[in-house]
């Protein structure tokens, strides 16, 4: 499909491989389908009248049937494809590796070390001319062997080879984390199937095998493959924000508005559409090969984007959820277009390298043109353009923490460096001419240059080993390990900074079916004729109107794609298909020995007449039909507590219907719902209406439709709690994570399987609200919801019943943005409904389900978890704390490498006008430290013992004063052993002194052995660094990390052959086996000291400093701006700024009335002072202990009753997470 991409050139292309000629087996051409889906609404109708007469003439033009589908022989799906195009939009070339080798190059400092390599590579070939004169000064002098003069490039080159080391070890970890990444994203979009009809069966087909006239379903939270036309819709609503940036829901139905578009999502309903456009053709496809990710023709997509564009294809979308599209576009996200507009399901983790936590950006995001209805459109791109910018630069907490640190130690470094070279250049001039009072003579020049280069290559060398530059590699093996590691434990990371995050979670929002729960749905009770049946009724225990009744009601009134197969294995249980709470209602239809297939025989799905499908504000389904006499009758079912309200009859022990007062109603709630609800059992009520047939009601006034119910029955499904949940919630609880459930069912079936989870346990102190009551209580009187309202209650929320997306949404973003507490928390969410999507765009970091997910809630997380199991979260929370772990270890042994380097070469350069390490020696110390450090430390595998402590929270430092002590005391360790071996070691060995050598002097034993001692000692540090708690045993576990000790060992080995073979470009001599020995033993040293650090209690340190902040408090309204950039536009940003400048403001005032009234009262003033920090004041106090919110509460109607099961704490909450 090549040459699909002259699309890009042109939105309507009239050269694509003369397509047009070949329509003629068709009744309509690529060209006229193109131009058809570009219209909306009446126009598109008429179009379609006036064309092809109506849906069923447009399905025999292209040889299809609306009912049965393509026949599916293979030589007419192939013939489609070659007229049509196939449902695939060309992947973006990935990166070359030379690329990534020359990305690498851009860094900073490794462009400074190659200037000065090539300067002194330069001077080494330059010889002076005539001999060295004693006039250019004894500094100058020392015998030069004709070997050594030659020698001098060596040190040039040498740095120039471990630069180039470090470039490619980069670049190669670039290359094949996106090789991993192409590779996990042609795995899940082999796995992406869409429902479509041939041959009159239903079948599931890879999305990249839809081809133009095929006829597909469509259903709820569906991401539309290819462009279409509705043939037969039930309460369709779609968002088309991703192509039109209209956020409203469009109702789509055959008759007035059947256009659909790829890349849209499904919010409601469901129904067929027929395949008119796919791949580059579709819609979403025209408007990425405008942007460059169909064709190479990158430097043409400025303009192109810039030419005016027909309205319609103003906003780009996420690609077709196709088998190339996602992979394509998602493996090269480092370049930002196409970053942000990889179709959701495939932003994978390679995201990292924009960092642009592509989650934020609502699916097309990024690149997002305004719809261009102003005039105002050109400005519009640039402001998006800007914003795509900003987007990019967001980074996650550990990323603004490292990136803070790195700056700092950088300036040190270049401080220290610059010192360095004036030092040396100062002394070496007042030595030369003050001191032995010689010219400058112009022979002499050409030397003292090469001097002034060894000067700057000492200070350059100063400032490499300064820069951390192995961070961003560590950070960048810690994530792709784990994400790698994470893959087997069923976590399916997209956006890779999300792992990291995970570790610094303090809360979990999780939903109840099929996370908590194993969404295998059965039903165990009901109460049908007026009795209530503890198991499943026998089918004679039933009237036989009322089981007839039962039967049509269930099997019509639900999804037809909703099924129960035959199990697998002979053994196995029977397999559900579809919504799961209908299949268990099918499954009641089996038990009482009914088939419901034969029901929907009779009705086929184009026979219903009217279909209220079920969405979060509904809590119930409809289906009307069509009687034989003309007259109608609907369907229900739903939330009990909800249809029930809507019930005035109920069927009797005869099955005829029966007056149902709401007298009745609430003993039927006591007597029957609230038994089964405590049993942690979903309670489903299932009614009927009957209709007249004329004059036909008017069905969308759905408020006179869905009143006057006849109760049929009230089934009781169960979702077992899944076996391993409650083990997996009590490690989040010891780990300092917050579990709450928030879930749309009733209050006690939540409240009863949060108990079996042991989300809450009797005794503690907690709240369960329904959603309206924690509307009520967060809203002011105008029904805005205010922030210190919210804190007022999240703190000891556990359950959330009957809740809207709205309300998942407001509580997650409540909990974001509260400053409650000592420290701000970091949530992460869990869903896979459609309605979810917001909120998991909220979180820190959402997960999505991988079997029950979908694709809207695919797309709007960061972790798929690929077996739908809670306790695969807490693999990831341990994964993420590990990498937090791994990059602090190494930091603490970088930053002790650094420390002791920079001052050796300082003072030494100061002394000597020499560093005891050379500079090829200080890269190869490099390169250990950073490179392979990084590797054995990054790729440490988690252990239990992690959950053993409290989340760090946003603003713990990286470094914390555990590892300063560490650090500090293994660097007082280093410097004693360096100095002491640098002005005694040439009497200690026995050795010629290798101190104010001259300039091309040979190598010297005393300063080999300095250089041996130096590496040892890191070498035997990098064991101390496993541990960063202060524990004792550092060898704890080394033998379940091979990686580390195959480093250890080969670091070791390649040190023993730079020291004895090394020779001229490391500028060593081959020592004895009693020298080797002594360097060893003082190596060994360091595992000792370290044990007597760690002995000494941190808290008796007080002047030790954190380091490595995360942000403070008073950052927190940028950091909010920055996370919410797409949310926010600037004037409410300051709005924002100024509300929470308001709230300390009145904060302060409060803390301070408070006080006073205290004194008044005279009661304790430390009371008073320790509720400063809570955000509650006395006023507040009153009217929380005057308000039912903490009082131990049964209220007859329990229902709706919030509950906490201790009495008030006097406004405050208590604080969690804190250790």
């Amino acid at each position: 499909m090549g040459d699909m991409t002259n699309s890009a050139v042109d939105f309507y292309p009239k050269n694509q491989r003369g397509e047009s000629n070949h329509a003629g087996e068709f009744g309509c051409s690529l060209d006229e389908l193109r131009s058809l889906m570009e219209l909306r609404g009446a126009e598109g109708v008429q179009k379609m009248q006036d064309t092809y007469g109506d849906v069923n003439g447009f399905c025999r033009r292209l040889k299809t049937s609306p009912t049965e589908g393509l026949a599916g022989n293979p030589a007419d799906l192939e013939n489609r494809k070659q007229i049509f195009g196939r449902n695939f939009i060309p992947p973006k070339k990935p990166k070359t590796f030379l690329q990534l080798v020359w990305e690498a190059l851009q860094d900073v400092t490794l462009i400074i070390l190659e200037l000065a390599a090539i300067i002194s590579l330069g001077l080494s070939f330059y010889q002076p001319p005539g001999e060295r004169s004693e006039m250019c000064g004894s500094a100058a002098g020392g015998v030069e062997g004709e070997g050594e003069a030659e020698a001098g490039w060596i040190e040039g080159a040498a740095i120039l080879l471990s630069v180039f080391c470090v470039v490619f070890v980069t670049a190669f970890n670039d290359w094949s984390k996106e090789k991993q990444f192409r590779g996990l994203q042609s795995r899940i979009e082999q796995e992406q199937k869409f429902s479509v009809v041939r041959g009159g069966q239903v079948i599931q087909i890879p999305v990249s095998e839809i081809v133009t006239g095929d006829i597909a379903q469509i259903k709820y939270g569906d991401l539309l493959p290819a462009d279409g036309v509705l043939i037969q819709g039930n309460d369709l609503k779609i968002d088309e924000s991703s192509l039109t940036g209209e956020s409203d829901h469009v109702r789509k139905s055959a008759d007035k508005d059947p256009m659909l578009l790829s890349g849209t999502h499904v919010m409601e309903g469901s129904g067929k559409m027929v395949v008119t456009a796919v791949g580059v053709n579709s819609q979403t496809g025209i408007i990425f090969t405008l942007l460059g990710a169909g064709g190479e023709e990158e430097e043409k997509k400025d303009k192109k984007v810039e030419a005016p564009q027909p309205p319609s294809h103003a906003v780009p979308s996420q690609p077709l959820s196709t088998s190339g599209t996602d992979g394509a576009a998602g493996a090269n996200a480092t370049d930002s277009t196409n970053a942000s507009l990889v179709n959701g399901k495939m932003q994978d983790g390679n995201m990292e390298n924009s960092q642009n936590k592509a989650k934020k950006q609502d699916g097309a995001a990024a690149m997002e043109m305004q719809p261009l209805k102003s005039a105002e459109g050109g400005d519009g791109d640039d402001k998006e353009k800007k914003k795509a910018g900003s987007s990019k630069k967001e980074k996650s907490v550990l990323q603004g923490k490292l990136t803070k640190l790195a700056v700092q130690i950088g300036k040190a470094g270049l401080v220290m460096s610059a010192i360095t070279v004036i030092i040396l250049v100062l002394y070496f001039a007042i030595d030369t001419f003050v001191i032995q009072k010689l010219q400058w003579l112009p022979e002499c020049t050409p030397v003292y240059i090469q001097f002034f280069v060894k000067f700057f290559i000492i200070g350059v060398t100063v400032l490499v080993v300064a820069v951390p530059e192995g961070l961003p590699l560590a950070v960048t093996i810690s994530l792709a390990y784990s994400v790698k590691k994470m893959m087997k434990d069923n976590n399916l990371v997209r956006h890779l900074d999300a792992c990291e995050t995970m570790g610094n979670a303090t809360a979990i929002c999780s939903d109840k079916t099929g996370t908590l729960t194993t969404n295998r749905m059965t039903v165990v009770q009901a109460y049908v004729g007026e009795v209530h049946h503890k198991e499943v009724p026998d089918p004679d225990a039933i009237p036989s109107k009322t089981l007839d009744m039962l039967v049509n009601a269930i099997s019509l009134n639900s999804a037809y794609t909703s099924k129960i197969l035959p199990p697998e294995k002979d053994i196995g249980l029977p397999r559900q298909v579809g919504n799961k709470t209908e299949c268990g209602l099918l499954g009641l239809v089996l038990d009482l020995k009914r088939d419901y297939q034969t029901v929907r025989d009779q009705t086929p799905e184009e026979k219903l007449y009217k279909v209220y499908t079920f969405n979060s504000e509904r809590k119930s389904m409809s289906t009307v039909i069509k009687m034989q006499d003309g007259s109608f009758r609907m369907y229900s079912k739903g939330a009990s507590e909800i249809v029930l309200k809507k019930c005035s009859n109920i069927l009797n022990t005869a099955g005829e219907p029966r007056g149902f007062r709401p007298r009745d109603r609430d003993e039927m709630v006591k007597k029957v719902i609230e038994p089964m609800a405590c049993n942690g059992l979903r309670t489903i009520c299932i009614a009927f209406r009957d209709f007249p047939g004329s004059p036909e009601p008017d069905w969308d006034n759905e408020n006179i439709i869905l009143i006057d119910l006849t109760c049929i029955a009230v089934v009781g499904i169960e979702d077992p709690v899944r076996p391993e949940v409650p083990d997996a919630i009590k490690k989040c609880q010891q780990a300092g994570i917050t579990v709450r459930m928030v879930t749309g069912d009733n209050i006690n079936t939540a409240r009863a399987i949060a108990i079996k989870c042991g989300i809450i346990s009797p005794g503690e102190d907690f709240i369960c609200l329904e959603g309206k009551d924690f509307n009520r209580r967060i809203r002011n009187e105008k029904g805005e919801i205010e922030q210190e309202r919210i804190d007022k209650i999240w703190p000891k929320l556990r359950v959330l019943a009957r809740s809207s997306p709205t309300d998942k949404h407001t509580l997650v973003k409540g909990i974001i943005d509260s400053l409650h507490g000592e420290r701000r928390q970091v949530v992460a969410v869990t869903g896979d409904g459609t309605n979810d999507g917001p909120a998991l765009k909220k979180a820190d970091v959402g997960f999505a389900m991988g079997i029950a997910g979908t694709d809207v809630a695919k797309e709007a997380s960061d972790i798929i978890l690929t077996d739908d199991n809670f306790s695969s979260i807490v693999k990831a929370v341990m994964w993420g704390r590990n990498v937090y772990d791994s990059i602090s270890k190494f930091l603490q042994f970088q930053l002790t490498v650094n420390i002791v380097a920079v001052i050796v070469a300082f003072t030494g350069a100061c002394i000597t006008q020499d560093s005891p390490l050379k500079a090829v020696q200080m890269l190869w110390v490099n390169l250990i430290m950073d490179t392979f450090a990084s590797l054995a430390l990054a790729t440490e595998p988690p252990t239990e013992s992690l959950l053993m402590r409290k989340p760090y929270g946003r603003n713990k430092p990286l470094i914390s004063r555990t590892m300063m002590k560490n650090i500090l005391g293994h660097g007082i360790y280093q410097l004693t052993v360096i100095f002491t071996l640098l002005f005694a070691g040439e009497t200690i060995f026995n050795i010629d002194s290798g101190r104010n050598a001259p300039l091309h002097a040979p190598p010297s034993e005393h300063y080999t052995i300095i250089f041996n001692t130096f590496v040892l000692m890191q070498l035997f540090n990098e064991i101390n660094a496993r541990k960063i708690h202060g524990e004792k045993n550092v060898f704890d576990g080394i033998f379940r990390n091979p990686i580390f000790c195959s480093i250890v060992f080969g670091t070791f080995a390649i040190q023993i052959v730079i020291i004895q073979f090394g020779g001229k470009p490391f500028s060593c001599i081959p020592l004895q086996i009693d020298q080797w020995l002594w360097c060893m033993v003082l190596g060994v040293g360091e595992l000792l000291w370290g044990q007597i650090i760690s002995s000494i209690p941190t808290n008796r340190l007080k002047f030790l400093k954190e380091a490595g902040h995360g942000t403070q408090k008073d950052d927190i309204p940028e950091e909010e701006l920055n996370e919410d950039a797409e949310e926010i536009d600037h004037a409410e940003r300051e709005l924002r700024r100024g509300q929470i400048l308001w709230f300390r403001g009145l904060n302060r005032i409060q803390t301070q009335i408070e006080v006073v009234n205290t004194f008044k009262s005279g009661t304790s003033f430390q009371g008073a002072l320790r509720r400063q920090s809570s955000v509650t004041s006395q006023n507040q106090d009153v009217t929380n202990i005057s308000s039912p919110t903490h009082v131990s509460l049964s209220t007859p109607n329990a229902l709706s009753s919030p509950t906490s099961t201790s009495a008030a704490t006097a406004g405050h909450p208590r604080r969690e997470g804190i250790p």
